[in-house]
């Protein structure tokens, strides 16, 4: 298989680019996702029946570990197509590469006969290190070693996609180190400073002063904010972020109209300060795209074959 790649053109600041998808005929899953003190998980513990329309079926996938600037191990699991080219996916906040999103879309790359790579973030799933709250920086760091791990296997990252927080860190990745020109940013969260007080409670800001951390339990499971962390997030400015993507670099968001994590607004935003940004809204969606997988699958796919063209 040979692979050729679309030059890229600048195109020029649009402040608002982006169509609405309508909503399929048929859901692609006919699950339900409960949302419980606003913990949000993609993941559904029984095994969920592909629709037969996608023609995606299973396949072996390879468990590759990967050192970060830490030492710590990255656990990973690679689609191997044997195309030179790798799209690499991002989990977003207490999730992992085994989310349905992720496994969803690496298998429609997969599909198309390119490699995908779906990966935890330090501290998350199988891999090692400790869960932090925010980490922005430090997982858009993580995501640098995949890059460059493949890129020393004469492999190219051509794109890198991310759901949720995930979608954060591939625009902050993008800012930081500009050696990529192809972004998918899925449900990410424009304002940062959004969204605490619903997980950490409306004091959250005097209750880390006093105490230096705060416990949050959610279902069985629980994590610890420190002050540190919780600082980072705040800290951690899309908007200056955004100006700073290298202007060639092409930008796909993804947002479904009704996400009840994250309102379509952000979405917005983004497409109004990233100057080569397509925005795609999947009508009556929610954050997980739980009965919109075919429809996100579709948009994603179509921005990929943009940049891919295979030629058997």
């Amino acid at each position: 298989m040979e692979t050729l790649f679309h030059k890229l053109q600048s195109v020029p600041h649009i402040s608002l680019d982006y169509k609405i998808s309508p909503s399929p005929t048929f859901s692609f899953f006919n699950v339900s996702f409960p949302i419980k003190k606003k913990r949000i998980s993609c993941n559904k513990s029984n095994k969920l029946r592909m629709d037969s329309s996608q023609g995606i079926s299973a396949t072996t996938q390879q468990k590759i570990v990967i050192l970060n600037s830490n030492n710590e191990k990255l656990v990973g699991l690679l689609h191997e197509t044997g195309s030179t080219e790798i799209v690499v996916l991002c989990h977003g906040f207490r999730s992992t590469k085994n989310d349905q999103v992720m496994k969803n879309v690496a298998a429609a790359i997969e599909k198309e006969g390119i490699s995908a790579f779906r990966f935890d973030f330090s501290g998350n799933g199988e891999s090692k290190g400790s869960f932090y709250f925010g980490n922005y920086n430090y997982e858009a760091d993580d995501l640098h070693s995949v890059i460059r791990y493949f890129t020393n296997m004469n492999r190219v990252v051509p794109i890198i996609i991310g759901h949720s927080k995930g979608g954060d860190v591939v625009l902050v990745y993008a800012s930081k180190y500009q050696d990529i020109r192809n972004v998918i940013n899925l449900s990410g969260r424009y304002d940062l400073k959004r969204g605490i007080g619903e997980r950490l409670g409306e004091d959250y800001l005097e209750r880390i002063k006093q105490q230096g951390f705060i416990d949050i339990k959610e279902g069985n499971a629980g994590f610890r904010v420190t002050e540190e962390s919780l600082m980072e997030r705040l800290n951690t400015d899309m908007h200056e972020a955004c100006l700073k993507i290298d202007k060639e670099c092409r930008v796909l968001t993804v947002h479904g109209s009704a996400d009840e994590v994250i309102p379509l607004e952000d979405a917005k935003e983004f497409a109004k300060i990233i100057p080569n940004h397509k925005l795609e809204i999947v009508e009556g969606a929610d954050h997980c795209y739980t009965k919109h997988q075919s429809q996100l699958i579709t948009n994603v796919m179509e921005f990929i074959k943009t940049v891919i063209v295979k030629n058997n």
